[in-house]
């Protein structure tokens, strides 16, 4: 236990590990994972101590993930780097009720953090954890959003950054984030679990900072959706909540941060957790349906920011999702986009990925796996002009392997007053 009150354990094997270490895998080549002193805790945390900061002016205060910091990993404040991150929308939204044929949907929009992705909320504690060590140097592979946060983060605190990118599949919206904070930018010949076997060995060889979802401190700092969830909720646990599956980092994060509240008695059950991935990129939904441990696959979906064939974070995801009574689902890139037009339209927007949460919700409902009476929360992990090319080639029918149910192409029209109102009269009408 360090001077944090904290230590590292092997999800695999169990073994501890120093909480200020560099290594970010066990020995035996398993996760690690960030464990609290909960008995230590129990006399220290209350759920008013957290809402009492809501009305701080405190930068820590303020952040939607340090402002949990006595659950996540409290260091001094010198060595916290902050943007401000979480404090995002629960939108409830009667279109996509509709849609989903639920009674109640509810949906944490990460996408409207400080780089436009929920990858804030980890970042802060890995890039914090980084300078807390002394690191000069950060690195990650990325299909998109994790480049862009790790870079505005580690520029803030003034570190370099190098970013491993698969050649020709990060959407713009994304890329040109790393790029204008300053990462160096490497595009591989290869796919994003290429690029994540390739920054492993430069880090291990140069003593770079990882800051992947490996990273057991990423996890940390994702808690911090759940908690932040349920004080929208002002602390009443709904029934389900439900989230995209990529590198699996966000739901493992989930499970492990309501599973300390509720061994700390600060809620009395946990919601049941879903998964869902991309049909093209399915590796935890079969390994789910088949009992069998989980085979990697070639990753292969329109919704960039989940097409992942080897997760990382494979053993602490499964382990929400089954002590739960959750579900892992996939849905096809069809379903996916027709859910982005109805978040879209429905005046919240998001990319791609986020929105396998929407068609997900829907088909489990459709289903019958969840009651159209639940209470659902889900999670949009990314804001919508992460992927402009995506929501425009779906409109103007360009998009490649997909049908356009739900088009709002632009109309070409003569420049006069009557084209004009023509026009106007028939959406009226609508």
């Amino acid at each position: 236990m360090s001077d944090l009150h904290i230590h590292l354990a092997c999800v695999e094997c169990g073994k501890t590990w120093d909480a200020l270490g560099l290594s970010l895998r066990c020995s035996c080549g398993g996760t690690l994972s960030v464990e609290h002193d909960l008995e230590r805790l129990r006399s220290r945390v209350d759920l008013a101590t957290f809402d009492g900061r809501l009305g701080s002016r405190a930068p820590l205060d303020r952040s939607g993930v340090w402002r949990f910091r006595d659950l996540i990993v409290d260091l001094p404040e010198t060595s916290v780097v902050t943007h401000g991150e979480g404090n995002t929308n629960l939108y409830r939204s009667a279109r996509l009720e509709r849609y989903c044929g639920v009674r109640e949907l509810r949906l944490k929009h990460e996408g409207e953090n400080p780089t436009a992705s929920f990858k804030d909320r980890g970042m802060t504690v890995a890039i914090s954890m980084a300078r807390h060590l002394g690191q000069k140097a950060v690195a990650c592979a990325s299909t998109g959003n994790t480049s862009a946060s790790m870079a505005a983060y580690a520029a803030f605190a003034g570190m370099k950054a190098f970013v491993f990118i698969p050649r020709g599949n990060v959407a713009y919206g994304k890329l040109c984030q790393a790029l204008a904070y300053g990462a160096h930018t490497i595009q591989i010949d290869g796919d994003f679990d290429a690029a994540m076997a390739l920054v492993q060995d430069l880090c291990q060889a140069h003593a770079i900072y990882l800051v992947n979802s490996l990273n057991p401190y990423r996890i940390e700092g994702q808690k911090a959706i759940g908690f932040e969830l349920l004080q929208d909720l002002g602390w009443e646990v709904p029934d389900w909540v439900v989230l995209p599956g990529g590198n699996l980092g966000n739901s493992a994060a989930l499970y492990k941060g309501l599973s300390e509240l509720k061994a700390l008695g600060l809620i009395d059950r946990l919601p049941r957790i879903a998964v869902i991935q991309a049909a093209g990129a399915n590796p935890l939904y079969t390994a789910f349906k088949t009992g069998q441990p989980l085979v990697p696959v070639h990753a292969d979906t329109v919704a960039t920011a989940i097409k992942i064939g080897n997760p990382v974070s494979t053993t602490k995801s499964m382990r929400g999702v089954v002590e739960t009574g959750g579900v892992v689902e996939q849905v096809t890139d069809q379903e996916i986009m027709d859910a982005k037009a109805h978040v879209d339209a429905a005046g919240i927007g998001a990319e791609p990925a986020s929105c396998a949460t929407v068609a997900g919700v829907r088909k489990l409902v459709a289903a019958g796996v969840i009651d159209p009476d639940a209470r659902i929360c889900g999670v949009l992990t990314g804001h919508l002009l992460k992927d402009p090319d995506a929501v425009v080639h779906y409109h103007l029918g360009k998009q490649e392997g997909i049908v356009s149910h739900f088009p709002n192409a632009p109309v070409s029209i003569p420049a006069t007053l009557e084209a004009v109102e023509a026009i106007i009269a028939g959406a009226l009408e609508d």
